[in-house]
């Protein structure tokens, strides 16, 4: 890990174990541009990568067409408006109605460390671990500075990158696009890899070309959303999951955002990332600052694998936060689809003594506990116990549950508000709305303006009672509506293009208040499933529930693109109840056990009706999960084959850090007739090492049970069909 400046070339390289990134200033306009990203170089004059000498038009030498300088130059952080016809990141609006802005280099400085983001989540590390550098950039026309932040590990070859805008001059000037990085590079026949879906199919993993013109992905639905995701890839087309270059950004926000790749005419791309500017204006008073969210880069020569667990290992080191960072969590059983709403104490304390029994170690409570909720037409906002349902009240529920030896959690969705509520009735002004217009409704709830300082104290105050009045261990903090109708009663007409980043901030605020009362407090996120499944929300919770689909065969491909950039620990998964309540399918209760062992692992049935067998199978599946879950939630993640791409089966595998042991999740989702074993090829074992099947008795038709680890990555290893759909098995191999 270091960070250098060549003063004689004016070039920055910064170097991470594997990889080598570098920022050169030229002219005497002192443009800032990116010269390479890629394999750690052992030099750093690397000038002519940026064309300058073959460009006719350098302004210094030939200002006649300072617009073909521009519009060609490899912008590191871009302008807009002033001849660069590519797409920029930095828009602005003067109090005369002017935009147009020109960034030049004019100082930096290299520390120890990485300083926290105001307001923001982001990556963080000790003055050992990280190197940061800052560069200092200005447009003295408008009296605006720009700070690029670059941020490396000692132990990560990813780059975290941020912008923070300053304004300098003596009048406030209006921010209308403010991206967080830009990469300009040439077009090597790259395909872009994005994440699309919709609520119960989240992030299904897409590729495409690069071509010539715009190829985006975004949300302006006020949060990362179901249906497309803060995160792109552009590879080789020879690129596979193990080698070949890939590059990759993921944004750290939950809000709107734009990933965007972007091929000019001369055949170069520009790759950009950050809030998308829909609806956003953000009025910069003079000596105010604006700080944008962070960006995560990675460059890996090793494939979509080595992408991949680039990004788990830094989340799990320098992002994930709290007691359960690095914790094994508690199996839970929530009640929602073994009650939905009809519940009472009497029912809870029923599932919850035979799931103690069984062995799991966790009753959540989830949607209906409070005001007159017995449907999802009220109450929320009017976050008291209905003790009608509750009898005596919350705390002889939890006490009740602890003395089952079980934990408690609560499902709470604090950021709505129902029509139908006594809080509504008091402050309809509190729910975003524009003034006069009918209201959009969705699941019946508006979404409350916590832009508004009073409107958060008081959802905090009236969320931390309740967490204050009982020994409440763990919250599932749901959103399960978007936001529209953008008005807010508590800013000015000059900022209401504020509301959405401001509605962001402000959840932060109300889960970083939340995190630090209740320290101890296991914290899931939720939206309607998986529609804020994020590097930003992971600041904040350890966890995530990654779909309401939770039928196994459907998760295979939504954890694969999950899995894709997220650490296995992050995935709310559990075993549901069958038919499937989202597809209706039927799998083997055994198979929905393997799927949700890549997760969290949790149950969400009615324990006490399913039959027997399955009942009976649970004591094994918490076993199975105590034995496995160190080494799936802190091991290296590879994935084998798709389901999504053959149609037949998948296969992922974890392998230990030490190379110790690996498993390997082998589903057989459709049988086929007249067809033989299947080989697959298990990556990531130490190739010296000879590795046991450990669980050698649940695979009799396999009779060689020791290995070279290279065999087994490049030779492969026979799987014998299952007989039946939706089958599954685990191989447990450990080094002699």
């Amino acid at each position: 890990m270091n960070i250098s400046y060549n003063e004689g070339n004016r070039v920055f390289k910064l170097d991470t174990e594997h990889t080598s990134y570098c920022i050169g200033i030229v002219d005497e306009d002192n443009f800032i541009g990116h010269i390479y990203y890629g394999r750690k170089l052992t030099e750093d004059n690397l000038v002519y990568l940026m064309r300058t000498a073959e460009a006719p038009f350098v302004p210094s030498q030939n200002n006649r067409d300072r617009t073909s300088f521009l519009d060609t130059f490899p912008m590191e952080y871009t302008g807009n408006g002033l001849g660069d016809y590519r797409e920029g990141t930095l828009e602005v609006r003067t109090m005369g109605g002017h935009s147009g802005v020109s960034l030049s280099y004019v100082s930096h400085r290299i520390y120890d460390g990485k300083e926290a983001l105001e307001g923001l989540p982001a990556t963080f590390g000790g003055d050992k671990e990280c190197m940061t550098l800052e560069l200092t950039c200005e447009d003295k026309f408008l009296g605006l500075q720009v700070l690029l932040s670059y941020s490396i590990f000692a132990d990560s070859d990813a780059i975290a990158r941020s912008v923070k805008i300053v304004n300098r001059a003596d009048e406030a000037i209006y921010l209308t696009k403010v991206l967080s990085a830009c990469m300009d590079m040439d077009n090597d026949d790259y395909e872009m890899i994005t994440l699309h879906g919709s609520w119960a199919r989240e992030r299904a993993i897409q590729t495409r070309p690069v071509m010539k013109g715009k190829q985006s992905v975004s949300s302006i639905r006020g949060e990362s959303s179901h249906q497309e995701h803060p995160f792109m890839a552009w590879k080789k087309n020879t690129t596979t999951e193990e080698s070949g270059d890939i590059y990759a950004m993921n944004f750290v926000y939950s809000g709107n955002f734009m990933a965007q790749i972007e091929e000019n005419q001369f055949g170069g791309m520009r790759a950009m990332m950050g809030i998308n500017p829909y609806h956003f204006c953000w009025k910069l008073e003079p000596g105010e600052s604006f700080q944008a969210p962070e960006v995560i880069c990675v460059y890996s020569a090793d494939g979509i694998g080595g992408m991949t667990r680039c990004f788990h290992d830094l989340y799990r080191k320098h992002l994930i936060r709290g007691e359960y960072k690095d914790k094994k969590r508690p199996i839970l059983i929530n009640n929602w689809e073994a009650t939905y709403f009809d519940f009472n104490t009497e029912k809870l304390l029923g599932i919850a003594k035979q799931a103690s029994e069984l062995g799991i170690e966790m009753l959540v409570m989830d949607d209906g506990w409070f005001g007159r909720r017995n449907d999802d037409n009220s109450s929320l906002g009017d976050w008291q116990v209905n003790e009608s349902k509750l009898s005596g009240g919350l705390k002889h529920l939890v006490d009740e549950v602890n003395k089952l030896g079980m934990k408690f959690g609560i499902w709470f969705e604090p950021e709505m508000i129902s029509p139908d509520s006594d809080l509504y009735r008091a402050h309809p002004d509190w729910a975003i709305a524009i003034p006069g217009r009918t209201g959009s409704l969705a699941r019946n709830q508006y979404v409350l303006d916590l832009t508004r300082k009073e409107v958060r104290d008081y959802v905090y105050e009236m969320v931390a009672s309740v967490l204050r009045s009982a020994n409440i261990e763990y919250v599932k903090w749901d959103m399960n509506r978007q936001l529209s109708d953008l008005g807010s009663y508590g800013l000015p007409a000059d900022r209401q293009g504020e509301i959405y980043h401001r509605q962001v901030l402000a959840v932060y605020e109300l889960q970083d208040r939340m995190t630090k009362e209740f320290p101890h407090l296991l914290l899931e996120n939720c939206s309607g499933g998986g529609a804020r499944f994020d590097a930003g929300m992971l600041y904040y919770s350890p966890q995530i529930w990654c779909s309401d689909d939770a039928d196994a065969v459907e998760r295979l491909s939504i954890q694969a693109g999950t899995a894709m950039i997220y650490p296995l620990s992050t995935m709310g998964a559990h075993v549901s109840d069958c038919p499937n309540h989202t597809v209706g399918r039927v799998t083997p209760f055994e198979t929905r056990g393997y799927v949700a062992l890549a997760g969290t692992f949790g149950y969400e049935l009615d324990v006490t009706k399913i039959p027997e067998a399955d009942r009976n199978m649970i004591p094994q599946q918490v076993a199975m999960y105590h034995k496995y879950n160190d080494l799936v939630r802190e091991g290296d993640y590879y994935r084998i084959a798709h389901y999504a791409d053959n149609h037949f089966y998948d296969c992922y595998e974890v392998v230990a850090k030490d190379k110790s042991e690996a498993l390997v999740t082998y589903i057989q989702v459709l049988n086929r007739p007249n067809f033989h074993s299947r080989r697959i090829h298990i990556p990531g074992l130490d190739p010296e090492k000879t590795y046991v099947i450990a669980n050698a008795q649940e695979w009799p038709e396999i009779k060689q049970t020791e290995y070279k680890g290279d065999t087994l990555h490049y030779a492969g290893l026979n799987i014998p069909p299952l007989w039946g759909d939706f089958k599954g098995r685990l191989l447990h191999l450990t080094a002699k």
